[in-house]
């Protein structure tokens, strides 16, 4: 798991499931981080319940502080933990980018980069 969490509700009570599921939703994002990433990882989620005139909406917003950049993403529909998954879903593709650029062997799996290195190895 990162190495610090913190869970804050805004206008929202946060009982013991919806932490639990959020704890354990962002303790699986690690394994989109490097191994660098993972030691020094802040995690901040903010949970806030806003009322409109038509109900009840819930948004979610998560700051992820990595080593060299900050990663966030947020959104907002009728239910807590369906926009806390949709926001997950953002940052997962944001870190897999990140994970893309920093290390150089993940796009050296295509075929391509096998013909370019066996290409560097004949000259």
């Amino acid at each position: 798991m990162t190495t610090s969490v913190k869970i804050t509700g805004i206008n929202y009570e946060i009982d013991e499931a919806t932490r639990k599921y959020v704890t354990k939703k962002v303790g699986r994002l690690n394994r989109y981080l490097t191994s660098h990433a993972r030691k020094s990882a802040f995690v901040e989620v903010k949970l806030e319940q806003v009322n409109h005139d038509h109900g009840n909406k819930y948004e979610v917003e998560i700051i992820m502080k990595i080593p060299g950049e900050i990663i966030n993403a947020s959104d907002s529909t009728s239910n807590m933990l369906a926009a806390f998954d949709i926001v997950q879903t953002k940052i997962i593709s944001q870190l897999r980018s990140y994970k893309q650029t920093k290390i150089k062997h993940i796009a050296n799996r295509g075929i391509m980069g096998r013909f370019k290195r066996s290409f560097k190895r004949e000259l």
